[in-house]
C-alpha cells in the first residue's frame, strides 16, 4: 500500500469509528507508529481529520446547526410529531427524552399527561416543564454541549444506567435504514445506544429532511424494534425500507395524527 492509499484508509477507518489512537492504527495497517504520525500530520494540515492527544478525530462533513438554528427548522412539523408522541405515553409511565429541538416539542406536550416521571439531557426539555404540576423531572448531568444545549459523556451514562424506562424519544441529525440514527461525534451516538437499551419502547423522532441523509461520520445502531416517527412527506421507498429492516415507520400529519 503506498502513502496515498494508505492515507485514504486511514480517513476512512477514522470516520467509521469516530476516533481512533496512533497505536491502532498503526497496528490495523502494519507500520510503524511514526508514519501513522506523518501521516495524520499530513491529513490534519488539509482538513480531513482533527488530531486530538494520542489520535485522531474524524471532522464532521458539514458543520454542526446550533439548537437555535434547528428550532426554526420546520417547528409545525415539530409541534405535530411532539403532540403524537406525547399521545402515546399514558400517565404513571417513566420517560426518556434526548436533547433537542424535536424533543422538547414533546416535553411541552406532555405537560398535560400527570402523573409523570421524565429524564431528559437536554436543557431544552426542562425549560417546558419548569413548573408543571404532577412531573417529576430529573436532568442528567455531564459534559455541557453548548450547541445542543444537553449533556454527554461519562457522567451522563453513568448516570442513565441507573434508571430503566417505559419509553424513549430520541432526536437525530438524520437516519438511514441502513446505519441508523448519525450525529457529529461518537459520544453522541454512544449515548443514544445506551438510551435505547434502557427502554421498553424505542422511538426515533425525526422530520422527513433529515431522512437518508449523511452528513457526519458517527452512526448510532438502534437494531430492531424501534419506531421512526416521521412527517408525511417522507417518500414511500424511504418508509420500506426501514420497515424492510424491522422498523416500524409512523407518520404524523400537520394536525398531529398517525398513518402506519
Amino acid at each position: 500500500m503506498n502513502a496515498g492509499d494508505r492515507r485514504e484508509e486511514i480517513i476512512q477507518r477514522v470516520r467509521a469509528q469516530g476516533e481512533m489512537s496512533v497505536e491502532t492504527l498503526s497496528e490495523m495497517l502494519g507500520v510503524t507508529a511514526s508514519t501513522i504520525r506523518r501521516d495524520l500530520a499530513r491529513l490534519t494540515d488539509s482538513g480531513d481529520l482533527a488530531r486530538t492527544y494520542g489520535g485522531v478525530i474524524a471532522v464532521p462533513a458539514e458543520a454542526e446547526s446550533t439548537l437555535d438554528e434547528r428550532s426554526h427548522e420546520a417547528p409545525e412539523i415539530k409541534r405535530a410529531l411532539g403532540a403524537w408522541c406525547a399521545q402515546q405515553v399514558p400517565a404513571g409511565s417513566h420517560v426518556l427524552l434526548d436533547a433537542g429541538s424535536t424533543t422538547a416539542q414533546i416535553a411541552r406536550a406532555l405537560r398535560e399527561t400527570t402523573p409523570l416521571s421524565v429524564v431528559s439531557t437536554g436543557l431544552t426539555s426542562l425549560q417546558q416543564m419548569t413548573g408543571a404540576e404532577g412531573i417529576e423531572f430529573t436532568l442528567l448531568g455531564g459534559r455541557y454541549r453548548s450547541i445542543s444545549q444537553g449533556f454527554i459523556g461519562p457522567i451522563t451514562e453513568v448516570g442513565l444506567e441507573k434508571f430503566t424506562f417505559d419509553f424513549a424519544f430520541l432526536g437525530a441529525d438524520a437516519v438511514t435504514s441502513e446505519d441508523g440514527v448519525c450525529e457529529a461525534t461518537a459520544e453522541q451516538v454512544r449515548l443514544k445506544e445506551l438510551m435505547s437499551r434502557r427502554a421498553t419502547h424505542v422511538f426515533v423522532v425525526a422530520h422527513s429532511a433529515k431522512l437518508g441523509q449523511r452528513p457526519f461520520h458517527a452512526w448510532a445502531d438502534l437494531g430492531n424494534g424501534w419506531t421512526l416517527v416521521t412527517d408525511e412527506a417522507a417518500e414511500a421507498e424511504q418508509i420500506t425500507a426501514f420497515e424492510s429492516r424491522g422498523i416500524r415507520v409512523v407518520t404524523v400529519d400537520d394536525m398531529g395524527k398517525a398513518h402506519d
